[in-house]
């Protein structure tokens, strides 16, 4: 059976053999958008902390901070925001409490585990 297979805009004809012949009609198969699909941004909201800071659960650019020092917080108020893969991650306060500091500035690139906000 040949089959034609279109990947991020690139035809490929291929030939492949099949078990069984249940005639069935085969519509084209799309991998990738290219230009085409235009990316959606999706928001997730992340608690993540390790002892007195909140930490990257995931690398990627700190897109904007929220928070400065001396900032009184609530738990589950939104500190900062990450952008990873074209996806917003909102990263939240584990607890009531107060900024130590901010460690992190927007644009930076940061890894998972890193510390972004200290508290007192």
């Amino acid at each position: 059976m040949k089959l034609k297979v279109t990947v991020n805009g690139n035809t490929y004809d291929i030939d492949v053999d099949v078990a069984e012949d249940d005639n069935v009609a085969l519509t084209p198969i799309v991998i990738g958008g290219g230009a085409m699909a235009a990316p959606t941004k999706t928001t997730a909201s992340v608690q993540a902390t390790s002892a007195n800071a909140v930490v990257a659960p995931l690398a990627g650019s700190v897109a904007r901070v929220l928070v400065k020092e001396g900032d009184t917080i609530t738990a589950g108020q939104v500190l900062l925001v990450l952008e990873a893969m074209k996806m917003e991650t909102e990263i939240t306060a584990p607890q009531d409490g107060v900024v130590g500091a901010v460690l992190v500035q927007p644009g930076d690139a940061v890894q998972g585990g890193q510390a972004l906000i200290s508290l007192a």
